[in-house]
C-alpha cells in the first residue's frame, strides 16, 4: 500500500496491497477446496494496483481490525473502525465463514455514508446436505446523496450520471452431487463511477465489506474389514473354561481397562456442587435431529455463534476462551449433545449455573451460564442425546448480560491436559446443527506458548499468530471489557 495514497490508521492482519481484490466473488459449487476470506476495504483505480486494507485468508483462522481511510484524508474513502475474521476446517463434514464489520463509513467526502456494514458468508457441507448463506449481512444508517437509504439484498441506486451504488450484493450455490459443495459470497457496498467524480477517474471502484465461503465435504474414507482367519479350538486348558478365555488358538479378549469415574477438570473459580430445588423447572417435550454418529446441536430454537475460541478472556485460566457463546433467548432448552452421564451439576463464580456432561466414549462436554435445570440435571444421572438438561441465561460472570450459552468441548484424547484439554467448537456445532458428524480427533485446539498466549494447532501445522475478542469490544457481555481493561488475575488457582 503506498503511504501517499492511503492511511491504515491500526495496522491489519495481512494489510497489503492486493490487486483485484475489490472484484466480483463469484461463489463456486463445484470448487474442491474449503476456505473463506474477509476484506474490510479496498479502493481500485483503473491502471493501477488496489489499496486495501488487506485480505484475510482461512484455514485455519485469521482476524484483525482499525481503521482505514484512502487518501490520507479520507476524502474518497474513510472507516471509523472495523473488525474481520475468517475460519474454515475441512473434513468429512467441513464449514467455513468471513466476517466484516465496519462503523462510522464515509465515501466520496460524504456523499454516501453508513452507520454500519456487517457481512457474514458461511458454508458447510457434508454427508447430510450443504448450505451457503449470507443471511445476517446488513447495512444500517445509510444515506445517498442526502436521501436514507433502505438497504436491502442486491440493491441498485444509479448515482447521478457518474456511478452506480451496489447494496448487499449476495450470492449462494450449493450442489449435491458428490463430494457435496457450498459457496456464499457478500458485499456490503460497492460503487463504480462511470464519470470523472470527486477527484477520482471514471472505471474507479470502492468497496466495504467483502466475504466469501467455501465448503466441499470430503469423502468418507471406506476401510475393507481384515480377513478373518477360522481357527479351530482345540478344547479347554485345565482351569479354565468359558469363550476367549482357555481355548488354545483362539485370541483372549482384552479386558476394558476400568474408566475412572466422571470428574471435571479443574475449573477456574470457585464450585458448589446441587442444583436448589426453586432452579429445577419442567422440561418440554422436545425433537432433536442426531446424527449418525449420535450427536445433537446443544440448543433446540434459534441460535446465533461465531468462532471466538482462543479469543481473550481476563478471569479464566491461562486468559483465553476455552469454548464457544452460543447467543439464543433465555429460557431456551439446552440439549444433551450425545448418550452419557451427567457430573459437577451446580454453581461455580464464572460459569454460574453450569453441568459437564460425558458421553459414552469418554469425551466431556461444559455447559455454562445457564438459568435454570430441569429434572434430569443430576450428578450421576444417565442421558440420551436430545435429552433436556436445562435452560439458556446469563449467570455467573455473564451477569447482566447478553443470554447465552458457553459451551466446551474436551474430546477423551486430551482429558489428561485438565481444562486445557479442549478443540474449538465451532465445526462441530455447524456440523450438529445439520446432522452431521465431525471426528474429534481432527479439531482445532489450542495451548499455552512459551510467552503464555494461546497458540492453535492445525493438522496441516499452522499456527494463529494474533487473536482479537470481538464479542467483548462490541458489549456482548457488559461488564467483560471493564474486566478485561482491568487486567483481573484468572482464579485458575482459588480452590473448588
Amino acid at each position: 500500500m503506498t503511504s501517499a495514497r492511503a492511511s491504515l490508521v491500526v495496522a491489519l492482519a495481512l494489510g497489503v496491497a492486493v490487486a483485484g481484490v475489490a472484484g466480483a466473488a463469484p461463489t463456486d459449487p463445484a470448487a474442491t477446496t474449503t476456505g473463506s476470506t474477509a476484506l474490510v476495504a479496498s479502493v481500485t483505480l483503473p491502471g493501477v494496483p488496489s489499496s486495501s486494507t488487506g485480505q484475510l485468508e482461512s484455514p485455519p483462522t485469521a482476524s484483525a481490525g482499525g481503521p482505514f481511510s484512502y487518501p490520507e484524508d479520507g476524502s474518497a474513502l474513510r472507516i471509523g473502525a472495523s473488525t474481520a475474521s475468517t475460519t474454515a476446517q475441512a473434513g468429512t463434514s467441513s464449514s467455513a465463514e468471513g466476517v466484516v464489520r465496519a462503523l462510522a463509513v464515509s465515501l466520496l467526502g460524504g456523499e454516501i455514508s453508513a452507520e454500519s456494514v456487517s457481512v457474514r458468508a458461511g458454508a458447510a457441507a457434508g454427508a447430510a446436505g450443504a448450505t451457503g448463506d449470507t443471511g445476517t449481512s446488513q447495512v444500517t444508517g445509510l444515506v445517498v446523496l442526502g436521501q436514507p437509504v433502505a438497504a436491502t439484498a442486491n440493491l441498485q441506486v444509479p448515482l447521478a450520471d457518474w456511478g452506480t451504488l451496489e447494496v448487499l450484493g449476495e450470492t449462494s450455490s450449493t450442489t449435491s452431487a458428490p463430494p457435496r459443495s457450498a459457496a456464499s459470497a457478500v458485499t456490503g457496498i460497492r460503487v463504480r463511477l462511470v464519470a470523472e467524480h470527486a477527484g477520482l477517474p471514471a472505471g474507479s471502484e470502492l468497496v466495504i465489506g467483502l466475504a466469501t465461503a467455501t465448503a466441499v465435504a470430503v469423502p468418507t474414507p471406506t476401510t475393507p474389514a481384515p480377513p478373518v482367519t477360522p481357527v479351530t479350538p482345540a478344547g479347554p486348558t485345565t482351569g479354565t473354561t468359558g469363550p476367549g478365555t482357555g481355548f488354545p488358538g483362539r485370541p483372549t479378549t482384552p479386558a476394558k481397562p476400568a474408566r475412572p469415574a466422571p470428574s471435571a477438570p479443574k475449573e477456574p473459580g470457585r464450585s458448589i456442587p446441587g442444583a436448589p430445588p426453586e432452579l429445577v423447572r419442567p422440561a418440554p417435550e422436545v425433537t432433536a435431529r442426531l446424527s449418525q454418529g449420535g450427536y445433537v446441536f446443544p440448543l433446540f430454537g434459534p441460535a446465533a455463534f461465531g468462532d471466538t475460541f482462543g479469543a481473550f478472556r481476563a478471569d479464566v485460566s491461562g486468559k483465553w476462551h476455552h469454548g464457544e457463546d452460543l447467543v439464543a433467548p433465555a429460557g431456551t432448552p439446552v440439549l444433551a449433545v450425545a448418550d452419557g452421564t451427567l457430573f459437577s451439576v451446580g454453581w461455580n463464580d464464572i460459569g454460574g449455573w453450569r453441568l459437564w456432561l460425558r458421553d459414552t466414549a469418554g469425551n466431556e462436554f461444559y455447559y455454562a451460564h445457564l438459568s435454570a435445570y430441569s429434572p434430569l440435571a443430576i450428578a450421576g444421572k444417565s442421558v440420551k442425546a436430545g435429552d433436556v438438561l436445562g435452560f439458556v441465561g446469563s449467570s455467573g460472570d455473564a451477569d447482566g448480560g447478553v443470554s447465552h450459552l458457553h459451551f466446551e468441548i474436551h474430546p477423551v484424547d486430551l482429558v489428561h491436559l485438565g481444562y486445557d484439554g479442549v478443540v474449538a467448537p465451532y465445526p462441530f456445532l455447524v456440523a450438529w446443527r445439520r446432522a452431521d458428524d465431525v471426528s474429534f480427533a481432527s479439531g482445532r485446539r489450542y495451548v499455552p506458548s512459551s510467552t503464555g498466549a494461546p497458540v492453535a494447532l492445525a493438522r496441516a501445522g499452522a499456527v494463529l499468530l494474533q487473536a482479537t475478542d470481538i464479542s467483548t469490544s462490541s458489549g456482548l457481555v457488559p461488564g467483560a471489557l471493564k474486566r478485561a481493561l482491568a487486567g483481573r488475575e484468572a482464579r485458575s488457582n482459588a480452590k473448588p
